[in-house]
């Protein structure tokens, strides 16, 4: 009998269900998006109209403390008048049930203890587990003294095994310390925290793409004239567990920042922001890093069941006490979230943001010199964080999560230069790049002059090239200097 009753209250609930779908403002399968709207761990409650008592008198404390609440009826009324409307045309008796209803699908939403999987059971009891990442003994390699090692062929460069920039290759952190390396690229070909897979081969396309040394016309620098530059590899990935390549990338962008040098990092996809980040401030100390994030999407999803995917690295890094929404620039938002409610949850917890519809108001280079002024504003060491989906797609048709109306590389080479001349950048990524999906190589050509316009602002910063949007007088012509100067006039 108890079975019986049991299942006639659960199919009165799916009925409900139906309806309040039906009925409500945002659908129900709302519940379901990566973001959720929750405004704080502690919402203010709301009052209801004094008209509504007696549709209110069923519930029982607990129920009217669930209604009160903002942040579980987001998805069936988006404000308080919506919630109302939906209470007043209902009895008392339906006001129950769908209050019922709400919290029904609330709980099963939740993590069920002892029916849900709440980790990926590992075999320890395996020789091999840590075999993917165990460095191999230097005695087993030809004796050497540390120090990188050209992988080239010929006088000029030409031939020899690919590598990020032309540059030797580096081992190990002795290697770095001997060669006095000032910016270290590292591979990261991790794709598991994506829908898409393909940004594996992002660090294997920019090697190939080469483009990322030599002179920049703009400066007239040359960065690997000015800096010492290695190619560090890749980092070990475990292509069955994001987690366990998490921790690996981490121990390894740590141990390059320990020797000095700037990590440049390729991926792979944005989940690598969570370990690059976290291994900086592992160096420099919370709150001695900001962060600026180049991104068509804001990558704080709270309310994911998965913390290591491409969509959650900024709020991993703030649950974990790692950063704060202050110490976050992010540039190029335009994706459907965050909405209203995320926005002024964002503003709460400090976040610097500049979306698409600023600069389609007020204009790129307004929206360049804040970004700019922010980075600088307070002196602190910075990261930034390139995903190549913050490009407009008709430039970076290989990513796996495009939006359209995004910023062009005639905007982003500048700006990614000046911030790495004009600010104290202690590392850099880039990442997203899925190169099979763009047979044209154009996606990979513009994300190897992203990383060059970072490494000539670095070479600029370490020859006192600072000032403000600094270009070489050669690379311009004097004439048309002469032709603004008249007109200013």
């Amino acid at each position: 009998m108890t079975t019986k009753n049991n299942q006639t209250n659960i199919g009165r609930h799916m009925r409900l269900l139906l309806q309040v779908t039906l009925s409500s403002a945002l659908l129900l399968g709302q519940f379901a998006t990566a973001q959720t709207e929750e405004e704080s761990d502690h919402p203010e409650l709301v009052e209801f109209p004094a008209s509504l008592d007696s549709r209110l008198g069923l519930l029982s404390d607990e129920e009217l403390e669930f209604l009160r609440t903002p942040r579980n009826t987001r998805s069936y009324a988006e404000d308080l008048d919506q919630l109302v409307e939906q209470i007043e045309k209902r009895s008392a008796d339906e006001v129950k049930a769908y209050v019922e209803a709400m919290m029904w699908v609330r709980d099963q939403r939740g993590f069920q203890e002892g029916q849900d999987l709440d980790h990926i059971p590992l075999n320890t009891d395996t020789p091999e587990f840590n075999a993917w990442k165990v460095r191999r003994p230097r005695s087993f390699d030809p004796e050497r003294e540390p120090g990188p090692i050209s992988l080239g062929r010929y006088m000029r460069g030409n031939g020899g095994i690919p590598t990020f920039a032309g540059a030797p290759v580096a081992l190990t952190p002795e290697d770095l310390i001997a060669g006095e390396v000032d910016v270290a690229f590292v591979g990261a070909p991790l794709n598991m925290g994506s829908g898409w897979r393909g940004a594996q081969h992002g660090p294997l396309a920019l090697r190939t793409m080469g483009r990322m040394s030599g002179n920049d016309q703009y400066t007239q620098v040359n960065a690997g004239s000015v800096l010492n530059i290695v190619d560090y590899g890749d980092i070990a990935i475990d292509n069955d567990s994001t987690e366990r390549s998490m921790e690996h990338v981490r121990e390894v962008v740590r141990e390059i920042v320990e020797t000095g040098a700037i990590p440049f990092i390729i991926g792979g996809d944005h989940s690598l922001e969570y370990p690059n980040v976290a291994a900086l401030v592992d160096v420099f100390g919370v709150g001695n890093l900001g962060v600026i994030h180049f991104d068509a999407h804001y990558d704080v999803g709270r309310d994911r069941a998965h913390l290591i995917d491409h969509g959650a690295p900024i709020y991993r890094l703030l649950n974990e006490g790692l950063i704060t929404g202050a110490d976050y620039i992010q540039v190029g938002l335009r994706a459907n979230s965050p909405n209203e409610s995320i926005f002024r949850w964002m503003r709460e917890e400090g976040f610097k943001y500049h979306t698409m519809a600023e600069v389609e108001k007020y204009g790129w280079d307004y929206v360049l010199e804040r970004v700019l002024a922010e980075a600088k504003g307070d002196g602190r060491k910075l990261y930034i964080s390139f995903d190549v989906d913050v490009l407009d797609p008709s430039y970076t048709s290989a990513t796996g999560t495009p939006v359209s109306g995004g910023i062009t590389p005639r905007e982003a080479i500048p700006i990614v230069r000046r911030l790495c001349a004009e600010s104290n950048v202690v590392g850099f990524d880039l990442v997203e790049v899925a190169p099979e999906l763009d047979p044209t190589y154009v996606t990979t050509l513009h994300s190897a002059a992203i990383a060059k316009a970072c490494l000539t602002g670095v070479a600029m910063r370490r020859l006192e090239l600072t000032e403000p949007h600094y270009l070489n007088p050669v690379s311009l012509d004097h004439a048309q200097d002469d032709y603004h100067e008249e007109n200013q006039q």
